[in-house]
């Protein structure tokens, strides 16, 4: 246990306990690659069918670090090696594996549990795919492995800058707008940057009035 300055901003001994814990989580080796397989400690279980991704995981580990920092900015090295363990494992196939597995319409669509049908327009039943399902391939954009320069994938992307951004915020350093490749599975690398995510999407959002997908 640190030793309590009186006087001076500090985390609770829960806040120091979550750190504790998302650091060991962060540091543990795994291989997010499609060769590889993430550690089990990252939930891949809750919230399913529209969160039940590993990424979901990522996304709300990095929630706290930022808040955190702002309390004790003296640790933020620590906080800095947190964030950069989560990039690391959003850019590897792993991450995106919903995208680059789930390949046009649903073949269970038509027998889903029953309480799925909840989030599916009554008369569409049996013919619309359950949010969740990203759907890679449908018409009218076709097949785009790529999952930020896909017209779709919002969600992904958007996510992933968020994480970027909080990475930038809580350490200053520029490591994460170098170029940096995502899944890399052969022929499907694709290389980005902090910079370039952030334009990408701003000219999505410029194409089209009603927003991305």
């Amino acid at each position: 246990m640190s030793k309590v300055i009186r006087g001076y901003p500090e985390l609770s001994d829960r806040s120091r306990g979550w750190l504790r814990y998302l650091y060991r989580k962060a540091t543990t080796d795994d291989n997010w690659d499609k060769d590889g397989s993430p550690h089990p400690h990252w939930d891949a279980v809750s919230n399913e069918p529209t969160s039940s991704w590993h990424r979901m995981d990522l996304r709300g580990s990095s929630y706290a670090i930022p808040l955190m920092s702002d309390t004790t900015p003296a640790w933020r090295e620590v906080y800095g090696k947190v964030l950069d363990e989560l990039l690391h494992r959003h850019t590897s196939y792993w991450a995106a594996k919903d995208w680059l597995d789930q390949i046009g319409n649903d073949p269970r669509r038509a027998n889903y549990q029953e309480s799925w049908y909840g989030l599916i327009p009554r008369h569409l039943r049996g013919e619309y795919d359950v949010p969740g399902w990203t759907a890679n391939g449908v018409e009218p954009w076709g097949l785009q492995m790529d999952p930020i320069g896909a017209d779709g994938n919002l969600f992904f992307k958007g996510w992933f800058l968020m994480m970027l951004g909080f990475y930038l915020y809580v350490t200053g350093d520029e490591k994460w707008n170098e170029p940096f490749d995502m899944v890399r599975d052969g022929e499907n690398t694709f290389t980005w940057s902090h910079t370039t995510i952030a334009d990408h999407l701003s000219l999505q959002w410029s194409k089209t009035a009603e927003g991305c997908q």
